[in-house]
């Protein structure tokens, strides 16, 4: 198990399939935040509190996603506090903290958001030394996201592509179709090659 922290808010936590081995658990059970699921959330959390000073106090996100070989990627973000009364509803709904993750298609198409331009240009630039092509980026409800197709990325890539990608972004459920519709295509088809060409680091 090894812990990075993102910034203020956020940790990234790198379980190996070894590390789930030991605890007893399968690939599988990741997803259905049983009892052991939830005592290795709390072990990662302590771990990570220890090592980095990162502390769960409040509502969080909880986001995790497999790599075909490395393991399994967790990314827990601190989210603003909830007004007291609503807080105090949440309490009374569910008082133990439940893990929630994403469980995408480890080779399939699939979309990061980022806040500002600058952490997509910081991405790009990052893929382009990987001789990175494709990605269609869009802005979406005030934020960019990044979309690439399942034929753009090699599997030999995938798990270079979502490291770097989580570094300055997070993975988003927001679909295709959704962006599509709902969202304003800024660049169709060679994202990463356009911003690197149009954009450079400062």
């Amino acid at each position: 198990m090894r812990v990075e922290r993102l910034g203020d808010n956020k940790v990234r936590i790198m379980l190996t399939y070894d590390d789930l081995d030991q605890r007893g658990i399968d690939r599988d059970e990741l997803w259905q935040n049983g009892r052991k699921v939830q005592e290795l959330f709390w072990d990662m959390m302590e771990k990570a509190y220890l090592e980095t000073g990162f502390e769960v106090a409040g509502p969080i996100a909880v986001e995790a996603f497999t790599m075909p070989t490395e393991g399994v990627v967790v990314v827990v973000t601190q989210l603003p506090s909830l007004p007291a009364h609503e807080q105090e509803l949440l309490e009374e709904e569910d008082d133990d903290a439940e893990m929630t993750m994403i469980a995408p298609d480890p080779f399939g198409a699939f979309t990061f958001v980022f806040h500002d331009l600058e952490d997509v240009i910081r991405a790009a630039h990052s893929l382009h030394a990987y001789e990175a092509v494709g990605g269609t980026l869009y802005h979406y409800k005030e934020r960019y996201h990044l979309f690439f197709d399942e034929d753009e990325v090699g599997e030999e890539l995938y798990d270079t592509f979502w490291s770097i990608l989580h570094e300055y972004g997070e993975l988003s459920p927001t679909t295709k179709a959704m962006l599509d519709e709902y969202g304003k295509r800024v660049m169709d088809g060679n994202a990463v090659q356009t911003i690197t060409r149009h954009f450079p680091l400062r």
